[in-house]
């Protein structure tokens, strides 16, 4: 009888261990549930953040591209407007023309954009604005800071896709680094027969990215269109726009009006001289069956635009006599593919500073000598080949031929080089790494 109870002891015992053991692992095992569950509860919220902190992240845009160059000119110190001039000691050169890095942050309705640019001669700015969108029609939009000034095509065609290394003569010296501050409006179609038309227009100090030097704001514009023919493989762009400006001209200073070349109009009493332009431009894009697609381009330019005795730009007119001239401009670009990589380029252009005075009555007996080197015209013709390594390279073949007016056989002094054409034609030969 001690044995067997003795033996059910035991067995009460065992069971009731067998009973705690499991009731103490139920509750580890709910301790060990609520221990994940914090753990998942808090990856979702680590998630969370996350996914807000990549959906910033996606709204912004990092652009930009580099540009290295050799070039080769006829003669030391050559005068270009192929990347500048030539140092008075070299006619061939290496240049990092242009090395970009741009930010957007592309909030839908708002824009932030900053881009820079460096070189081998250091850090500048090329863009600094904010852009705000109207919620309704998303076709009007207000832009501010430092940005393209909107006048024709080719100040807004960017460096990176243009298929020529420079901007025209004409647009280097009227718009030098094509950016201005200020404010513009802009007006986008996106519906019906609106949505072949867009509109900018805006107000700037008309210094470039310089300070402001003067009360007066310069007004530029442009109204433009685009005709789709998708059918035809066709399709042509054009614009019409105006620059409305002045230069102030300091106390003590004269105002010299080159409009005739037997006298010189002369104005001390003008606070303020106009700066007047007019221009049209065209593109015509069409995809031919065999050869591939080109494009055809141009702009003619005409207006009146202050300078100083030795520049036909406003841009360097600071504190001294100011000379008024009536110029005129154009260029014709054509761009024809072939294949997929390759592209042939031509361009002519054409800058007049000063349609009324030819280049032979430039130094001549009898005509004024407030005429000189500025009133000179230019046309450049330019060959080029472009060959598109991959979707980030390409490969830029350039020649520019400069022709200069040559002047008076009389001529002396500092005109005496322009009585014959200069040696200025300059070859340039560019990698382009884009991203």
């Amino acid at each position: 009888m001690k044995k067997i109870l003795l033996l059910l002891f035991i067995m009460a015992v065992s069971l009731q261990h067998s009973l705690f053991a499991q009731e103490e692992g139920v509750k580890t095992t709910d301790e060990k549930v609520e221990e994940v569950k914090g753990q998942v509860d808090g990856i979702n919220e680590t998630l969370l953040e996350m996914k807000s902190t990549l959906d910033a992240l996606k709204k912004i845009k990092l652009s930009g591209y580099i540009q290295a160059q050799f070039q080769s000119a006829q003669i030391d110190g050559t005068k270009s407007f192929a990347g500048g001039d030539f140092s008075s000691t070299l006619h061939n050169r290496f240049l990092l023309r242009r090395g970009r890095l741009k930010v957007n942050y592309d909030n839908d309705l708002t824009q932030y954009v900053v881009q820079i640019d460096i070189t081998q001669g250091g850090l500048a700015t090329k863009d600094a604005y904010v852009s705000v969108k109207e919620p309704w029609l998303k076709a009007f939009s207000l832009t501010g800071g430092i940005f393209d000034r909107p006048f024709g095509f080719e100040i807004s065609y960017s460096s990176s896709s243009r298929e020529t290394p420079e901007r025209t003569r004409l647009f280097q010296t009227l718009f030098p680094g094509e950016r201005d501050l200020g404010a513009k409006v802009e007006f986008v179609g996106t519906d019906g027969l609106l949505s072949f038309l867009n509109v900018k227009a805006g107000l700037f100090t008309g210094n470039g990215i310089g300070p402001e030097t003067d009360n007066a704001k310069d007004f530029i514009g442009r109204a433009g269109f685009q005709l789709p023919f998708a059918d035809q493989n066709f399709e042509i762009d054009g614009g019409v726009s105006a620059y409305v400006g002045k230069v102030r001209l300091d106390d003590g200073k004269k105002q010299y009006k080159l409009d005739n070349i037997s006298t010189v109009g002369v104005d001390s009493t003008t606070r303020y001289i106009n700066r007047n332009y007019i221009g049209l431009d065209a593109q015509i894009y069409y995809d031919l069956p065999v050869n591939g697609g080109f494009s055809l381009r141009g702009e003619y330019i005409t207006g009146k635009q202050p300078g100083t005795s030795g520049s036909s730009s406003a841009y360097k007119v600071t504190g001294g006599d100011v000379y008024t001239r009536s110029f005129s401009g154009y260029y014709i670009n054509y761009i024809q593919n072939i294949g997929l990589q390759n592209q042939f380029v031509l361009k002519y252009d054409v800058y007049d500073p000063n349609k009324e005075v030819s280049g032979s009555q430039i130094g001549a007996a009898g005509v004024s000598s407030k005429f000189g080197a500025a009133d000179i015209k230019y046309s450049t013709l330019g060959l080029g080949w472009v060959y598109h390594w991959d979707s980030n390279v390409k490969f830029v073949f350039y020649y520019d031929m400069v022709k200069n007016e040559t002047v008076a056989s009389t001529a002396t002094g500092s005109l005496v080089p322009f009585k014959a054409d200069l040696k200025d034609n300059v070859l340039t030969v560019r990698v382009q790494y884009k991203f």
